[in-house]
């Protein structure tokens, strides 16, 4: 491994459903020569594609977790991490972006920039990470890279730049036009494995040297020695390769390249464009937050010699123990060294470090700043900061979005219940975004998570890898209620029993706040309440949002002041105010129009323009709302937002009317008012479940 910072790259390959992520990673471990045989996804030959190690990924071909690998070619240690494309596993691209110092975004050369593209694409502008386009399925009947550039400047509005131009589409595809070196390119050999440099076809000339004066263009405005070899037409690859470097690096620019990763085409160019125009880790700033200082931001040095500084992004429970996924951002860490964690305060002993490629992994000695490794056998959580004990360091955590849908599972049996709770106690721990509560009232356990495939896919784990046979009740929405108006209240708690009594007395008013969540303000003067029951106040407020009175339903949206009050020298405590703040809300509660709110889902579904009639019949059948419809004669997309409550079993009606050529994704948006009618039936439901 070398260990020189400039010649490392951290890249993360992302993008919508089905566009070649995997065939992609694929191909470029046979070329780097990590793997000596192609498997493809969902392959005939029943291996399956190497990073997609868990069986179920290789039955329903599709990538549930992201797997970590690393390779060389020219020179350069690359560490990819191939990340799922479905929305419910949004959390495994999110903190993938977190630790990565570049990306891959993988376009269909047909599709387009579709739904998904648009949200990978929005978490890489969250963490800042350049990327560089691959226009992959160019032997696809319908292919048009030129189109999908011209999306990638409106819809993501990327200053994107065609690198390359294809020699023919379709099934005549053969490889692609270098429009730096002015040459073509041909991948030949059983695999495309051997690369024949030639003249470009005549007939290509002229768009070549148009598609080249607009790269040129395009890239001189970041370099200035570029701009005057232009001027004296004197201009060299080198120049060509820093401009678009420098461009990219500083997220202005992005490079878009062409390929079939499935016909082994273009993917060696695409390698090349890593190792010369994404980021080395001492490229990209990296901070933390200086918990002795106020959470000030300290800028991190990529240097192997700085204190020890490593972030934990992803955690999985393998057979062999825990495996703790780490970024190190500064220092370095040796087997045997003891690690502090900075949230538990704990020290701990990094006993063996191994790299991993998929589920395979080998041991090696030490890591350096920018490595991307995993330790055995240490207890943490995802997001957890490591240091060397001399720093009171943290890095800030990643964007975790909240679930949107719940089960009910029950166990079948004793021995199931209990595998079930160890499956559970592995899930939370591995993914963020999966929670589990239980039901009070019902005793249910309650799972919830980002999408129906997301809990399907930890059902049918619980059954695989732990036998844990579990029963699946109706998927329930997380509903919301919120008040409407603005209501005063004053409110006396007494309670007099033989020696000191209980009093307190909280006045004030409670009013819909503009978000989904919690605000508390203490507008108290003279001391009528003293300060030191202000805290009671407010737990016994938050106590009342766990539930409301119309379906038991948490309660958002509310911002609650109090002004005045009145206490006793004897008789007041803090349980005495926590009663008084439940008793105002109570009372205050059902005056203030109480509403159910519902999560309301953004909707994109894609297919075959012959459909989008039927696709709109389907959607205004479920109360959704059309947003913005698109059409390019031979696809088009439907935006729209639709309550989640409407979209079970939405696929198979969708394959239905369809004939199973349009594919949706939904990702949650918002909160919004329940109609009437339909809150009728949820509170009649709700009175009829008390009973």
């Amino acid at each position: 491994m070398t260990k020189e910072l400039n010649k490392l790259r951290n890249i993360g390959i992302s993008a919508h459903i089905d566009s070649g992520k995997t065939t992609l990673t694929e191909r470029i471990l046979f070329y780097t020569q990590r793997i000596h045989a192609i498997h493809d996804v969902k392959g005939k030959d029943g291996v399956g594609a190497t990073m997609d190690s868990m069986e179920l990924e290789r039955e329903r071909g599709i990538t549930i977790a992201s797997a970590a690998t690393y390779c060389t070619w020219n020179d350069h240690t690359i560490n990819i991490i191939d990340t799922p494309g479905h929305v419910d596993f949004t959390i495994e691209v999110e903190r993938a972006l977190r630790v990565l110092d570049g990306a891959v975004l993988v376009l269909c050369s047909v599709g387009g920039v579709q739904s998904q593209s648009i949200t990978v694409d929005r978490q890489m502008k969250r963490y800042k990470v350049p990327r560089i386009a691959f226009i992959n399925k160019c032997d696809r009947s319908g292919a048009d890279p030129v189109r999908v550039v011209n999306q990638l400047r409106e819809k993501l509005r990327h200053n994107a730049v065609l690198m390359q131009i294809p020699i023919e589409l379709e099934a005549n595809y053969k490889g692609v036009v270098d429009l730096v070196a002015m040459k073509a390119y041909y991948f030949e050999g059983p695999n495309g494995e051997q690369v024949r440099i030639d003249e470009i076809p005549s007939d290509l000339r002229e768009e070549a040297e148009a598609r080249r004066e607009e790269m040129l263009d395009a890239v001189s405005l970041f370099s200035d020695e570029l701009t005057e070899a232009i001027l004296e037409d004197m201009v060299t690859e080198e120049l060509v390769h820093d401009a678009v470097r420098k461009g990219t690096i500083a997220l202005e620019l992005t490079p878009v390249f062409l390929g079939s990763a499935y016909k082994n085409i273009g993917v060696q160019s695409l390698l090349d464009a890593v190792t010369r125009y994404l980021p080395e880790p001492n490229d990209v700033k990296n901070f933390a937050l200086d918990l002795d200082n106020n959470e000030k931001e300290v800028l991190l040095s990529s240097s192997p010699e700085g204190p020890f500084i490593a972030l934990t992004f992803k955690l999985e429970v393998s057979r062999y123990g825990q495996l703790t996924y780490i970024r190190i951002y500064q220092g370095s860490l040796k087997k045997g060294d003891t690690i502090f964690n900075a949230r538990t305060k704990k020290k701990v002993k990094a006993g063996r470090l191994v790299r991993m490629h998929a589920d395979e992994m080998e041991d090696v000695e030490s890591a350096d700043a920018g490595d991307i490794v995993a330790l055995f056998g240490i207890e943490c959580s995802s997001g957890d900061t490591f240091t060397d004990g001399t720093s009171n360091y943290v890095m800030s955590s990643m964007h975790v979005p909240a679930p949107v849908i719940s089960l009910a599972i029950t166990p079948k049996d004793n021995k199931s219940q209990v595998n079930m709770s160890k499956a559970l106690n592995r899930f939370t721990k591995e993914d963020p975004t999966f929670r589990v509560t239980s039901n009070q009232d019902t005793g249910d356990t309650i799972i919830s998570g980002m999408g129906e495939l997301h809990l399907d896919v930890y059902v049918e784990r619980m059954k695989r890898e732990y036998s844990a046979e579990v029963e699946t009740g109706m998927p329930k929405v997380a509903y919301r209620e919120t008040i409407t108006r603005m209501i005063e209240f004053d409110y006396t708690h007494k309670k007099q029993t033989g020696g000191a009594g209980q009093y307190g007395r909280v006045s004030g008013f409670m009013e819909p706040y503009e978000e989904e969540n919690y605000n508390f303000i203490n507008k108290i003067k003279g001391g009528a309440i003293p300060t030191e029951y202000i805290p009671s106040c407010d737990k016994g407020f938050q106590a009342c949002l766990k539930k409301g009175s119309l379906i038991g339903a948490p309660i958002a949206g509310i911002q609650i002041t109090i002004n005045d009050g009145q206490h006793h020298a004897v008789d007041s405590s803090d349980m005495a105010f926590q009663q008084a703040a439940i008793g105002a809300f109570k009372s205050a509660y059902a005056k203030a129009s109480p509403a159910i709110l519902e999560p309301i889902m953004k909707v994109s579904v894609e297919g075959p323009s012959e459909f989008q009639g039927n696709v709109l019949a389907s959607i205004n059948q479920r109360r959704g709302i059309i947003i913005v419809t698109s059409e390019d004669g031979v696809f088009s997309t439907v935006d729209a937002e639709v309550p989640l409550s409407e979209m079970f079993g939405y696929s198979t009606t969708l394959r239905s009317t369809t004939q199973g050529k349009a594919e949706f994704t939904m990702e949650f948006a918002k909160y919004s008012k329940v109609p009437r009618s339909i809150a009728d039936e949820l509170k009649k439901k709700f009175e009829e479940e008390k009973k």
